[in-house]
Protein backbone atom coordinates (compact mmCIF):
# COMPACT_ATOMS: atom_id res chain seq x y z
CA UNK A 1 0.00 0.00 0.00
CA UNK A 2 1.15 3.56 -0.78
CA UNK A 3 2.93 5.48 2.09
CA UNK A 4 0.71 8.86 1.48
CA UNK A 5 -2.14 6.22 1.83
CA UNK A 6 -1.30 4.22 5.01
CA UNK A 7 -0.59 7.82 6.96
CA UNK A 8 -4.20 9.02 5.39
CA UNK A 9 -6.02 6.44 6.65
CA UNK A 10 -4.32 6.65 10.56
CA UNK A 11 -6.05 10.45 10.34
CA UNK A 12 -8.59 11.41 12.26
CA UNK A 13 -11.67 13.77 11.17
CA UNK A 14 -9.75 16.23 13.40
CA UNK A 15 -6.35 15.42 12.35
CA UNK A 16 -7.89 16.25 8.56
CA UNK A 17 -9.47 19.59 9.85
CA UNK A 18 -6.38 20.56 11.61
CA UNK A 19 -3.66 19.84 9.07
CA UNK A 20 -6.27 22.07 6.53
CA UNK A 21 -6.50 24.73 8.48
CA UNK A 22 -3.02 24.59 8.92
CA UNK A 23 -2.62 24.83 5.52
CA UNK A 24 -4.41 27.28 5.30
CA UNK A 25 -3.11 29.88 7.55
CA UNK A 26 -0.71 32.01 5.96
CA UNK A 27 2.08 31.93 8.57
CA UNK A 28 2.06 28.13 8.87
CA UNK A 29 5.25 26.59 7.21
CA UNK A 30 4.39 23.20 5.85
CA UNK A 31 7.74 22.05 7.84
CA UNK A 32 5.14 22.71 11.12
CA UNK A 33 3.11 20.49 9.24
CA UNK A 34 5.18 17.91 8.84
CA UNK A 35 6.94 18.37 12.32
CA UNK A 36 3.19 17.96 13.87
CA UNK A 37 1.68 14.98 11.67
CA UNK A 38 4.57 13.78 9.58
CA UNK A 39 2.93 14.94 6.12
CA UNK A 40 5.60 16.35 3.28
CA UNK A 41 4.13 19.55 1.61
CA UNK A 42 3.28 16.80 -1.56
CA UNK A 43 1.72 15.00 0.68
CA UNK A 44 -0.49 17.96 2.00
CA UNK A 45 -0.78 18.82 -1.43
CA UNK A 46 -2.70 15.44 -2.47
CA UNK A 47 -4.65 15.39 0.87
CA UNK A 48 -5.52 19.24 0.25
CA UNK A 49 -6.91 17.91 -3.14
CA UNK A 50 -8.91 15.03 -2.20
CA UNK A 51 -10.38 16.95 0.38
CA UNK A 52 -11.64 20.33 -0.63
CA UNK A 53 -13.76 21.25 -3.67
CA UNK A 54 -11.55 21.37 -7.02
CA UNK A 55 -12.78 25.26 -6.92
CA UNK A 56 -11.20 25.92 -3.25
CA UNK A 57 -8.25 23.54 -3.98
CA UNK A 58 -7.10 25.73 -7.01
CA UNK A 59 -7.58 28.91 -4.44
CA UNK A 60 -5.36 27.57 -1.73
CA UNK A 61 -2.88 26.10 -4.42
CA UNK A 62 -2.30 29.89 -6.06
CA UNK A 63 -2.70 30.83 -2.30
CA UNK A 64 0.13 28.64 -0.93
CA UNK A 65 2.43 29.31 -4.04
CA UNK A 66 2.26 33.19 -3.78
CA UNK A 67 2.81 33.60 -0.07
CA UNK A 68 6.52 33.20 0.82
CA UNK A 69 5.73 32.37 4.44
CA UNK A 70 4.71 28.67 4.07
CA UNK A 71 8.08 27.62 2.88
CA UNK A 72 11.41 28.52 5.38
CA UNK A 73 13.62 28.62 2.96
CA UNK A 74 11.82 31.71 1.33
CA UNK A 75 10.89 33.21 4.60
CA UNK A 76 12.03 36.37 6.46
CA UNK A 77 15.21 34.88 8.79
CA UNK A 78 13.41 37.22 11.62
CA UNK A 79 10.40 34.96 11.62
CA UNK A 80 11.51 31.69 13.54
CA UNK A 81 8.47 30.25 15.19
CA UNK A 82 5.21 28.40 13.89
CA UNK A 83 2.46 30.35 15.16
CA UNK A 84 1.92 33.61 16.78
CA UNK A 85 2.95 34.17 20.08
CA UNK A 86 -0.26 34.78 21.37
CA UNK A 87 -1.87 31.36 20.28
CA UNK A 88 -2.94 29.11 22.64
CA UNK A 89 -0.10 26.25 23.07
CA UNK A 90 -0.41 23.43 20.40
CA UNK A 91 0.59 19.95 21.62
CA UNK A 92 0.27 17.02 19.93
CA UNK A 93 -2.56 18.34 17.60
CA UNK A 94 -4.33 19.13 21.10
CA UNK A 95 -5.22 23.09 22.04
CA UNK A 96 -4.67 23.21 25.69
CA UNK A 97 -6.23 25.12 28.04
CA UNK A 98 -4.89 28.32 29.92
Amino acid sequence: MNVFKQKYKALTERDIDRIIGMAWEDRTPFDAIEAQFGFSEAEVIKLMRKELKESSFRRWRKRATSISQKHVKKRNPEIDRFKCTRQRQITNNKISKR
